[in-house]
């Protein structure tokens, strides 16, 4: 977004990058989608103990404690279709030069969309459990 608001124009050189972007994002939103169904029957590991509030990135005590919140929460206000258009205005703005920015509010869903990112690190960091003690990852 901020290439397409500067005048900057970086696809140029490699336009696949955008596809790939769209497409994990993608898959990232459906995977989390499928998180946040099933957080009643998984467990996150105990955290560490924070040496820094940086390492909460984006997230409050309580969802760095169980990051499948955040899962649930931004499926609870947004759904997949939502997302995905959300992902698709910032594929279409990233493409070219705009003297106007998108018809809808960005910045809810890009809120979720980095909450998310930092609670998957915390869950691929600490592990996932069953809620009968058998570790998955």
């Amino acid at each position: 977004m901020q290439y397409a608001v500067n005048g900057k124009d970086w696809l140029k050189k490699d336009p696949s990058v955008i596809l790939q972007f769209h497409q994990s994002l993608n898959l990232f939103i459906r995977e989390g989608y499928m998180i946040s169904k099933k957080t009643k029957k998984r467990k996150v590991n105990a955290a560490s103990y924070i040496s820094s509030p940086m390492m909460k990135g984006s997230l409050s005590d309580k969802e760095y404690e169980n990051p499948l919140l955040v899962f649930k929460r931004a499926f609870k206000e947004y759904s997949i279709k939502e997302f995905e258009y959300f992902i698709s205005g910032i594929v279409y703005f990233s493409q070219q030069i705009y003297r106007h920015g998108p018809e809808s509010n960005l910045v809810r869903p890009y809120i979720h969309l980095s909450k998310m990112l930092d609670a998957a690190y915390l869950l691929l960091e600490r592990g996932i459990q069953k809620n009968d003690n058998k570790k998955i990852k």
